[in-house]
């Protein structure tokens, strides 16, 4: 069993930035990889990015360049790094841990411990 807290979450204006954390309990957590998703208003829970137990990383298309997924598995902690934020960025993010032997994890299916969530709302 692996426990997820998000934090970091909250209001901020178009154009700024917010840091996303996500502690993980658990000794193995450098052997999972982990991803960030979230779910809009009215909308499915979408993928984010994730990051490997190495540190590699792979992002939803939309979202190059303004997000960036990290870890430090000292910390047992995945971030979340988003900048020029935009109104329709508005949304409950999660973290999740990898299943293992996926070949992918750009799925919900892909994920097997999440988070509660953390709200992020960007005014215009």
């Amino acid at each position: 069993q692996v426990q997820l807290v998000e934090s970091g979450g909250g209001l901020v204006q178009a154009g700024g930035s917010l840091r996303l954390s996500c502690a993980a309990s658990g000794r193995i957590f450098s052997s999972y990889t982990m991803g960030w998703f979230r779910r809009a208003p009215g909308q499915e829970r979408e993928f984010v990015a994730h990051v490997s137990g190495s540190g590699g990383t792979y992002y939803t298309d939309s979202l190059k360049g303004r997000f960036t997924i990290s870890r430090d598995n000292a910390k047992n902690t995945v971030y979340l790094q988003m900048s020029s934020l935009k109104p329709e960025d508005t949304a409950v993010y999660f973290c999740a841990t990898g299943r293992y032997g996926r070949t992918s994890y750009r799925t919900v299916d892909d994920y097997q411990f999440w988070g509660q969530g953390t709200q992020v709302t960007v005014s215009s």
